[in-house]
């Protein structure tokens, strides 16, 4: 059976159409939502299989959208239409699994059974065998400038059949529909389709087997690869040498302001340095990582925010389960408690601008334990919002164990069984 008929087998287009609607996702320049998707592919189903089949059918343009990066920059975004996601994931359901396989060990990025904690994992084993100097070579703009004509040439290694290899090629040539104004894609794959990742991986394979035929020590996950060297002055060779590769052979460009060669312990590697304590060798988030979760913290919790407590507090857990769930493998017990204690005074703070009123106020405190001659005083305060949030009496009323049974999810508790069960 050709490539081509396991990719328009009913059954596999039956679960691609699953796969897409559980993914969610916005609709792309037809308006069609993922929700509209089985019964449009129900209704068209032989017409679709016949165009797949015959290589005649046609990708719409994808629709151009910027979601803004933590330096302030913006990342470009593709989204294909609802139907073409469903097409490049039956594609690559067939295909994942043929190529897959030959992609390098030292690989973490868009693979099954691979992820970044892995990836951080033989970093670490890398410091212990004595590379202590990272080379972090950054690429700009990688996936808008993969080259359509080398990648086409490497995807051919596992993919002989011509109407897969025609299907593929009509989706990177799809075009763009940015501001109203459509335009062609002579470059690259952009993020937001179902294949970018594979096809980034196919590309940057050809990075893996050269260094490997080096000899070299690194780690990559999608775009962001380090390599582990002994000195700054192999560090430095290494990096002239891999920068040559990459933009003659590859046609791709290094950032030479963000490429930098350091220890580990302080340059960052998705989002980690390594850390070296009395019990041994692991890793601590970037002092940027934690900061920004902090940022974010105190953008939800300014004590103007309008809206529900029961809101507030929802948001406020999906911020620390997501951040916890990847940063709480590493060593940060006395980071995360410091957070827990200052997010806690600030929540307070919310509270008792609240309250607002000097009846509502006392209420509120005897309600909580308060004795009548302390409720009253606090309540008559003239105190500033903040002192008043880290007063010993508002701290008696408002525990930890009170706002735990309002909703709030209590980070120290995050932390210690995330790290614990990792």
């Amino acid at each position: 059976m050709n490539l081509i008929d396991k990719i328009i087998d009913d059954n596999n287009l039956l679960l691609a159409c699953e796969k897409v609607k559980a993914n969610k996702g916005a609709p792309g320049i037809d308006g069609m939502t993922v929700d509209e998707l089985f019964a449009h592919v129900t209704k068209f189903l032989k017409h679709l299989k016949r165009k797949l089949k015959d290589g005649t059918y046609k990708p719409l343009p994808v629709k151009r959208v910027e979601i803004p990066k933590p330096d302030g920059s913006k990342r470009k975004l593709g989204i294909p239409c609802v139907r073409d996601r469903m097409v490049q994931q039956a594609i690559y359901q067939v295909i994942g699994g043929i190529i897959d396989p030959h992609f390098s060990e030292m690989s973490y990025g868009f693979r099954p059974n691979k992820n970044q904690h892995q990836a951080i994992e033989q970093s670490i084993k890398y410091y212990e065998q004595g590379y202590r100097v990272v080379v972090d070579c950054d690429l700009k703009s990688y996936f808008d400038t993969i080259n359509h004509q080398k990648l086409m040439e490497y995807l051919k290694v596992f993919i002989q059949d011509k109407v897969v290899l025609k299907l593929i090629w009509k989706f990177l040539k799809s075009g763009i529909l940015e501001n109203g104004l459509l335009k062609p894609t002579e470059f690259g794959a952009p993020q937001g389709g179902v294949l970018s990742p594979i096809l980034s991986n196919v590309y940057l394979n050809q990075l893996d087997i050269e260094l490997e035929k080096r000899g070299h020590k690194f780690v990559r996950y999608a775009d962001d690869f380090c390599i582990y060297v002994k000195s700054e002055r192999a560090g430095q060779r290494v990096l002239n040498s891999v920068t040559k590769f990459l933009e003659k052979d590859l046609k791709l460009t290094v950032n030479s302001t963000k490429s930098q060669i350091g220890s580990p312990t302080k340059l960052k590697f998705l989002g980690f340095c390594i850390h070296r304590t009395s019990k041994g060798i692991g890793c601590r988030p970037h002092e940027l990582a934690k900061k920004r979760f902090k940022t974010k913290l105190k953008t939800l919790t300014k004590r103007n925010r309008a809206g529900k407590f029961e809101e507030l507090v929802k948001e406020i857990n999906q911020v620390t389960v997501g951040w916890i769930n990847y940063y709480g493998v590493s060593l940060m017990k006395m980071f995360i408690k410091q957070t827990a204690q200052w997010l806690n005074h600030r929540l307070r703070q919310i509270i008792w601008k609240r309250w607002k009123k000097v009846k509502t106020r006392y209420q509120q405190l005897r309600r909580l334990g308060i004795k009548h001659e302390e409720a009253w005083k606090l309540a008559y305060t003239r105190k500033g919002y903040w002192r008043i949030s880290g007063s010993k009496t508002l701290h008696n009323a408002i525990k930890i164990k009170t706002l735990i049974k309002w909703g709030l999810k209590d980070l120290n508790q995050l932390y210690e069984r995330r790290y614990l069960s990792y």
